[in-house]
């Protein structure tokens, strides 16, 4: 990743008041984190060495993939990013799940596609899938509800 990757990333990181990402390509990690030198954000590698310091003022939010919904004892599963929702690994491929389909911790349930990568999102929860929330091609906000699940 060039340092015009991570300015654009950092970008992204103003404009939707995001404090903390994590991206994972093969064998290279990066993350971004607000507050580690004076407020600034610092991307780190692997062993949490310093690799390039941008100052940006980011208000902290934070949202976990998987949150219970309350009263219904369903369990919503969230975006952990922005970018676009899909429900299929290609246009030409069946949907990763549906309405009825079971899942557990480790089943694909869509990719989201954030910098022109695809990320695959996890169920992160065992149970069967009792809603889809997000149409296809979608754009979606970090915390977005994608699926909801009724645990198993």
């Amino acid at each position: 990743m060039d340092l015009k990757d991570i300015k654009a990333i950092i970008d992204l990181m103003k404009k939707n008041s995001i404090t903390e990402f994590e991206l994972e390509q093969q064998d290279s990690k990066l993350r971004l984190k607000r507050g580690l030198t004076g407020g600034s954000p610092v991307a780190q590698n692997d062993d949490q060495a310093p690799i390039v310091s941008v100052p940006m003022s980011v208000p902290a939010i934070t949202a976990p993939a998987v949150v219970s919904a309350a009263n219904t004892g369903e369990i919503d599963i969230k975006s952990p990013m922005i970018g676009t929702f899909y429900r299929s690994p290609s246009p030409e491929s069946g949907s990763y799940v549906e309405v009825g389909s079971e899942v557990n911790v480790d089943t694909v349930v869509s990719i989201i596609e954030a910098m022109k990568v695809m990320n695959e999102i996890k169920a992160e929860v065992k149970g069967v899938i009792t809603q889809i929330l997000v149409e296809n091609g979608k754009p979606v906000e970090f915390g977005q509800p994608l699926f909801k699940v009724r645990p198993s």
